[in-house]
Parts: C-alpha cells; sequence; structure tokens
C-alpha cells in the first residue's frame, strides 16, 4: 500500500507516536495502516471530543487532525489545546484548502496544514519535519551579550544596572540580534524574521530602527555592543572596537 521509496525513505527516522483524529472511517483506517507500515505507532479518534481527550491525556509526538469533526471541530481541539498549554505539532487535514482557510488553521494554533487530496509521502514527511521540530532542544528564554540582557518571558531588557524602554519592534529586532550574537545578521534576514517581509520594501526602515535602537543599548556606555558590518549587515557582540 505505501510506496518502497516512502518505506525506504522513513527508515532513517525514529519511530513516533501519532494520534489520528478522522471520522471518515475509509481515510482513518488507511492513515493508520501506512504509518505503522512504514514504523510508526498510531492511535485513532473518530471525533473531537474523543481527540482532545486523547491528545489531552496521550504523549503523542504530532497531532493528524481533520478539520471538519463531529460532536467538535478540528480547529476548536487544537485551539483547547494550546489553551491547556498542550505544545503538541498539530497538521491539520481539510477539503478546505483556499489560501483563507490555511491562515484560519495556522493561527487557529495549528503547525502545519495540509489540504486533501493529497499524497501520503508528503503527508508523512510534514509529520516527520514537525515531530524533529518539536523534539529539539527548548528556545531560550533570554540571551546575554556582555552587560545587556533581554528576558523574552518579560520582555524586560536592562544593560548593567540601568533598565531599558524598548518599542516592540526594536524589542523583536534586538531580540533577533542578540539570538544570533557574533554572527552577521544580513538585511534579508531581518526584513524576512523581524519584518515578515518576503520581497525588499526599497525603504530605509531598518536603518531607523537600528539607529533607535544602537541610541537606546550603547549611548552613554563604555563600548558599544551594536555594530555595523559594512556591505554585509549587521552584528551584535560584546568587545567588537
Amino acid at each position: 500500500m505505501v510506496p518502497e521509496t516512502v518505506k525506504l525513505a522513513s527508515e532513517s527516522e525514529s519511530h513516533m507516536r501519532l494520534l489520528i483524529i478522522e471520522d471518515d472511517r475509509e481515510s482513518a483506517d488507511y492513515l493508520v495502516k501506512a504509518f505503522r507500515e512504514v514504523g510508526h505507532v498510531a492511535d485513532l479518534a473518530s471525533d473531537g471530543e474523543e481527540g482532545l481527550a486523547l491528545a489531552d491525556s496521550g504523549d503523542y509526538d504530532v497531532l493528524v487532525i481533520d478539520r471538519m469533526l463531529p460532536k467538535r471541530d478540528g480547529l476548536s481541539v487544537i485551539g483547547t489545546l494550546r489553551d491547556k498549554g498542550n505544545r503538541t505539532p498539530a497538521l491539520i487535514l481539510s477539503a478546505l484548502g483556499q489560501v483563507d482557510d490555511r491562515i484560519k488553521g495556522l493561527r487557529a494554533g495549528g503547525d502545519d496544514y495540509l489540504p486533501k487530496p493529497y499524497a501520503f509521502a508528503e503527508l508523512l514527511a510534514r509529520v516527520e519535519v514537525l515531530s524533529r521540530r518539536h523534539g529539539g532542544p527548548a528556545e531560550e528564554t533570554s540571551y546575554r551579550v556582555g552587560d545587556l540582557e533581554l528576558d523574552r518571558l518579560s520582555h524586560r531588557v536592562t544593560r548593567g544596572s540601568e533598565e531599558l524602554t524598548l518599542q516592540p519592534r526594536e524589542f523583536r529586532l534586538l531580540e533577533y540580534l542578540m539570538k544570533h550574537a557574533g554572527q552577521v545578521v544580513t538585511r534579508t534576514m531581518l526584513l524576512e524574521n523581524v519584518w515578515d517581509y518576503h520581497f525588499d520594501p526599497q525603504t530605509n526602515v531598518i536603518d531607523v530602527h537600528i539607529s533607535r535602537l544602537r541610541g537606546k543599548i550603547d549611548k552613554g556606555f563604555d563600548r558599544p555592543l551594536l555594530h555595523t558590518i559594512r556591505g554585509a549587515g549587521y552584528m551584535i557582540r560584546d568587545g567588537i572596537r
């Protein structure tokens, strides 16, 4: 049933424990069988209430959730889990495949969205990617460069004994720079990861924010931390003159 190329591609992956929440019996049986054929453990729930109960009590690597379910729809299941602090990656399957539908699913807390019909090889690849991401090291909650410290949870920035007041975009910019401390961060990286642009707006928005940020974190201190690397981008690092 599962192509041999799919089985071979999956051999290097560690076994996953999956929960399939799907009310269409034929589709559900196919998914459970297909995932088991490539070496993964797959449990099944046939409605939203059952799925929520299993997802909430079980230790799953990834949830595969149909969007339209009886008793409780898939987006409600994901939203309730997120409200409870459950961060298990969720991939949404749905016959609703328009851009607005996908956006709604992702904003509801889904980590990926795959419209029907789909190829199992693609579904498997997406699930394996979500599992790897979820199993990776937890993201830092604070960053420190020299005497500059940023706390992501409290949104507090201090340098030495002085607390700095940053605007939301300035905070996000500093967070990204400190996350990549000692590395050159290009304008393209900042546009994509701080401004969510996937094109160059041909404005000086980055220069303006870098200048404002530099004035807040470096002005009045003995040594600068934020540096412009001519022709390359920017770097935050302690000890560069």
